[in-house]
């Protein structure tokens, strides 16, 4: 049989750093961190904690030889801005799953919610929400909850280091929240729903900060398929050990 020339790549192989994007929500954290690959046309890319799709804000990607940094940006401390829909409950902890229960929330006043969330402060455990991309049996959890299929999770501890709640209104509380790595903000909203004994999901979450990064700092959406302003924007990784 004549030899086959295997196929020659042609990926730039010079680019190497980290991006600080603002993820749009409707799509993944892989999603994401794939259309940068295919715009640099770079062999690597990888994201330094997952964003749900409903999520919107800072998403770290690392190209090239920076991925090699991933675990180090993991564990770094972030910001939320989270809104708390009271009064429902659902499967996942969002908006985007299937509701399990209703409440009546009139009684619950701003009082009530804030004192509620300040009680979260400081070393917390969680149970890891099904919903998640943690693995069972070689399996994703959020695959096996697709099939209807729920597992016991082992609690983990983790850090609440400030809640602020900036609003209350029409049964919704908004905070702002600096977490350990690790954090599950849908298990947060569930444990303050039934702190308030009322129930509660996430209907928007917004990262604004990982580690002294900044999303008023990020490349938006619309410059996703913009090379020359992606490359302008890559911090290097001799910039990046400095921060480690």
């Amino acid at each position: 049989m004549p030899n086959r020339a295997k196929p020659q790549n042609n990926f730039d192989e010079t680019l190497s750093g980290m991006l600080l994007l603002d993820k749009p929500s409707g799509i993944t954290s892989f999603k994401a961190a794939s259309k940068i690959r295919k715009t640099l046309n770079v062999k690597k890319t990888g994201h330094c904690g997952t964003l749900d799709p409903l999520a919107t804000g800072l998403l770290l990607i690392l190209v090239g030889k920076a991925t090699k940094l991933q675990d180090k940006f993991m564990k770094k401390d972030k910001v939320y801005r989270a809104s708390f829909l009271l009064g429902v409950s659902t499967d996942s902890g969002d908006t985007e799953g299937n509701v399990v229960e209703k409440k009546d929330c009139s009684h619950v006043t701003a009082g009530d919610a804030e004192k509620a969330l300040k009680g979260f402060v400081g070393e917390i455990s969680q149970i890891p929400p099904m919903y998640s991309a943690l693995k069972y049996g070689g399996k994703k959890l959020y695959e096996l909850a697709r099939k209807g299929i729920t597992v016991e999770r082992q609690p983990r501890k983790v850090t609440i280091k400030s809640i602020e709640m900036v609003s209350f209104k029409d049964g919704i509380a908004e905070a702002v929240i600096e977490c350990s790595s690790g954090t599950y903000i849908r298990t947060l909203a569930e444990d303050f729903g039934k702190a308030l004994g009322c129930g509660a999901t996430v209907c928007a979450l917004r990262r604004e900060k990982i580690n002294g990064f900044d999303v008023a700092d990020a490349l938006k959406a619309e410059d996703f398929e913009n090379a020359d302003k992606i490359k302008s924007s890559l911090i290097s990784i001799e910039e990046l050990k400095m921060s480690c």
